[in-house]
């Protein structure tokens, strides 16, 4: 290859080193970054934030002990500690399940067997609808495990299942506010 032959080549790589280079400067322009959660400006043809949307939405009571939890968690969530709004636009049906099942038996002494740990594992339903339109927006369902010690101490043992749920509503209400968040973020 002569001197002129190797100028060529390198020119020749320099433009299309410009052209990939403007390329991918177009291609990245049209694309649109921006969080989850985030509340930045609307602007003409965005969508409000998906907190805000998470504001929108009342949740109706449920029945449990647990599906409470769950529901107040949600609540402190979508609204930042506020409190729900006295006439938002969109409904939450939520629906909360409990299964308490033995993880592992163990023979603690020679003639019983008795579970030493457990598993308490909450599965939650939300249904999304609009007040105006009752039209469902979205729907889902999410589940959680958490699992506990069964101390032979009936009260201990008690507490000890108390606590998972309280540990599984709360990891519940997380999952669902995630789930609920790009659900309506997705319009």
């Amino acid at each position: 290859m002569s001197l002129p032959d190797a100028r060529n080549s390198a020119g020749t790589l320099r433009i299309a080193a410009r052209l990939a280079l403007l390329a991918s400067l177009a291609l990245a322009s049209a694309c649109s970054v921006r969080p989850l959660y985030s509340d930045g400006p609307v602007q003409a043809g965005v969508e409000a934030g998906a907190a805000t949307q998470l504001a929108s939405i009342n949740i109706k009571p449920v029945s449990t002990r647990y599906g409470q939890e769950v529901r107040n968690h949600l609540i402190f969530m979508f609204n930042g500690g506020a409190g729900q709004q006295a006439a938002a636009p969109y409904t939450m049906d939520l629906a909360v399940t409990a299964l308490n099942e033995a993880a592992l038996l163990a023979q603690v002494t020679s003639k019983d067997d008795e579970p030493t740990s457990g598993t308490m594992t909450l599965s939650g339903v939300y249904v999304i609808t609009d007040i105006k339109t009752g039209k469902r927006i979205t729907a889902g369902k999410r589940s959680v495990s958490a699992s506990f010690d069964r101390p032979r101490q009936e009260f201990a043992r008690l507490r000890a299942e108390r606590d998972a749920e309280n540990r599984a509503a709360r990891e519940l209400a997380e999952l669902l506010r995630l789930a609920i968040a790009q659900d309506m973020s997705k319009g």
